[in-house]
Order: C-alpha cells, then structure tokens, then sequence
C-alpha cells in the first residue's frame, strides 16, 4: 500500500509543516530511530504505524501516498542527480565534483535526505583536492541540513568532520566547539562515530594546551574501544600519544604509539597503516633529541605503500617528514632539495605540520646564512601559533629558533644571500 521512498518524504514534510520534532511525533509506541528509517526511506512501514503516525499528524493515511502517475519532484532529482553521485562514489575526477557542485548549487527543491549524500560526497572530494576552506563551508551545510534531518547520527557525523576542518585551518576554539557538539548525541550514535567525535575533541584539546581535559578524554576513547582491540583502539592509543607529547612524556608517547602499530595489520585497514606509520615517524623526529634512526626505518617501510596507494596528502605528509630527517642528520643539501619540491606552503597539510615544515625551511635560510630571513620566517610562524590559541606550538618554534641561532650557523654576506635567491 505504501511505497518508499515517497512514505518517507510525505512523513517528513507532514512532521516539519507541524512543527514536531521526530522524538515528540514517535511518542512512546516507536523509537525515533525506527521513524528516522522511515522518513529516509530505509524501511518499509507496516499499516499500524501508519495507521499510528496518520493519528498522530491528525491526516488521513491517504496523505502518505503520491497522487497516481505523479512521480513527484525527488523521484526526477534520483533520476537526475543518480548518475552525478555514482560517478563520484566510484572515484571521480574533478570534472565530476563541479558537475556535483553545480548540481547542488541549482537543486533548490532536493529531497534533504540526498541532498546531504550530495554534499557529503563534494566535501569529501574538495578535501581530497586540499581545498579545505570549501570543505569546511560544505560540511557547516551539513551540519545545518543534519539538524534539518534530525537524524542524530548524521548530525554527529557532520559536526565530527566540521571539527576536523576547523583544526585543520588551525581554528582549535572552533574545532573544540563542534567535537563537543557531536558527543551531544553519543547515547544515539554508533560506537564509530562516538570515537571519532572523541578523537577530534581530544586532538582540539590538546592543540590548545587544555591537556588535563584532553587526557580525561582520551582515557574515555581508550576504555571505550579496548574491548574491540581494532582499529578504533589502534587510533585511540594514537591519540593518547599525542597528548603524552603535548606533556612532553615521549617516552610514553612512543610506547602507546608502538602498541597501536602491532594492533593494526595492514590488511585489515591499509590506509590506517600508512597514517600510523607516518605519526610514528613524526613521533620519533619529535623527540629530544630526534630517534633518526627509528624515524628513517619507518619510512623506509611506507615509502613503497604511499607510491603504490597513497594518496597526494599521504606523499606530502612523507617528504616533510623526510626533509625532517635529513636535517636531523645534517643533510642539509638533502634537506633543501626535499623543500623546495614541497613548495612554500603545503596545502593538504594539517595547521601544525605546516607550521612546522614552514620552521623547518626557516631553519634551512639561518643555516644558509640569512640568519635576518629566517628569523623574520620562525617569528611570523609563532605569530600564527598564538593567533590560533596554540601556546605549545609557540613554544616550540621559539626552541627551534634558539637552538638554530645557538647552532652557530655564520650569517653570510647581504650581497651574496642576494645572488643566491636570485640562483
């Protein structure tokens, strides 16, 4: 008798024109998950909840159904639109994600329900083409549409990537603000999404220096994904390893970091593998002094994995990491090379690896000899620091710049540092 997806739809409009939340239409006879499914159109609807929703909107049952021969505008937007969102779903080129963008841009009259499969597929897509700022615009849609929704999983899930956008644009208050946001749904959402929305609250914590917050919860993450031993707990260790480094306790750091790598195979999540290898190399480059050794065997096993399956950030992440080392093995030459492929300013990166690759080619110029240049490069680098609220990482360009000055790299003379940028 009644067919989804339009069961759904008309439920949804009849619920919003009331103004009632789902939890208020469910009442006490269906969960608000199971009305979620239905609006959505995953499940079917037996006749007594119908009868039951069709009391409670005081309408008809006729109202669930689309008059006969109208297919109704979502069903012409599947029709449309099905295509565009396979094409990315199965590994679009950019060419497909404008063609998704303008679709979006147009679809005024979109079902929600796809219009944020849409938007959640061209965010996903923008932040694979490192255009963050348009990843993070999307992604506050999301978060808006979710509401819309009132599905919490989805307004979770939203709020979670929101977060990581923000750090990652080096806004840590913000980020802090939409992780707490998601975990407001943690009694409804999936383990997964729980645990993502953790980590990203925890990662803002620790970014801005509020470290007995972020150790509180990051002993939350790991109780709660212990049990499962996957690779849930893998990032879970992960993460308390970051927050050790935050309390200058590497040693721990290291071991917590160790175990998440003998948790993890790499056949049952190869890119998980690469990721935790990759912090475990910046790991090692980040201890006083830096375990080079440690560090470069690391790499020398992702290295092969990132060529054949890694994606653009994985290798930006992995010749930072390689022109670390080679300073920290005084291969200097090595070291420039490395940069000046990366460029100025990595855009793929995270707000702190980039700050820290920019000190890094600070360094290189003193070391160079254009002590003036690199000095001007590592304060305008701690200015950024405080501005995003990161104390620690201000603290830690301003021991990189004293222990480069200290190094006692000769300053070389104006006119030769003129010719040499000039080279």
């Amino acid at each position: 008798m009644f067919e989804q997806p339009t069961f759904g739809q008309r439920l949804r409009a009849l619920r919003i024109k009331r103004g009632l939340s789902q939890a208020s239409l469910a009442g006490d006879v269906i969960s608000t998950g199971y009305l979620s499914r239905l609006e959505s159109g995953a499940r079917r609807p037996k006749f007594r909840v119908a009868e039951y929703l069709a009391k409670r909107l005081n309408v008809p049952m006729t109202e669930f159904e689309a008059p006969p021969g109208e297919a109704g505008p979502a069903a012409v937007q599947t029709s449309v639109v099905a295509p565009i969102l396979a094409a990315v779903i199965s590994g679009a080129d950019d060419d497909i994600a404008d063609t998704l963008a303008e679709a979006l841009r147009t679809g005024e009259e979109w079902d929600p329900a796809l219009r944020w499969e849409g938007l959640w597929l061209l965010a996903g897509a923008r932040g694979r083409q490192g255009r963050v700022d348009d990843e993070y615009a999307l992604f506050g849609e999301l978060v808006e549409l979710s509401d819309e929704l009132g599905i919490p999983t989805l307004q979770a899930r939203a709020r979670t990537q929101l977060s990581r956008c923000a750090r990652i644009r080096g806004d840590n208050v913000a980020a802090r603000e939409h992780a707490a946001e998601a975990l407001r749904f943690a009694d409804e959402i999936p383990l997964s999404d729980r645990v993502a929305a953790l980590q990203s609250l925890v990662s803002a914590e620790a970014e801005l220096g509020l470290v007995g917050e972020a150790r509180t919860h990051v002993d939350e993450l790991c109780a709660l994904t212990e049990p499962a031993g996957d690779k849930h707990h893998a990032e879970a260790l992960w993460a308390a390893a970051t927050v050790r480094v935050r309390q200058n306790d590497h040693a721990g750091a290291r071991e917590l970091l160790e175990q998440a790598l003998l948790i993890l195979d790499s056949r049952r999540d190869l890119v998980m593998w690469i990721r935790l290898r990759l912090a475990a190399a910046s790991l090692y480059l980040q201890a006083s002094p830096p375990v080079t050794d440690h560090a470069r065997t690391v790499l020398e096993e992702v290295a092969p994995v990132i060529g054949l399956v890694g994606t653009e950030l994985h290798q930006q992440q992995l010749l930072t990491l390689r022109a670390h080392l080679a300073f920290g093995e005084d291969r200097l030459d090595e070291a420039r090379e490395i940069c000046a492929q990366v460029g100025d300013e990595p855009a793929l990166l995270s707000f702190r690896d980039r700050i820290r690759f920019g000190a890094l080619c600070g360094r290189l110029r003193i070391a160079d000899g254009d002590h003036e240049g690199g000095i001007e490069a590592l304060q305008s680098l701690a200015r950024q620091s405080e501005a995003a609220h990161n104390l620690e990482l201000v603290a830690e360009i301003w021991r990189v710049l004293a222990k480069t000055l200290a190094a006692g790299y000769p300053a070389a003379p104006k006119q030769s540092r003129a010719r040499s940028r000039v080279r």
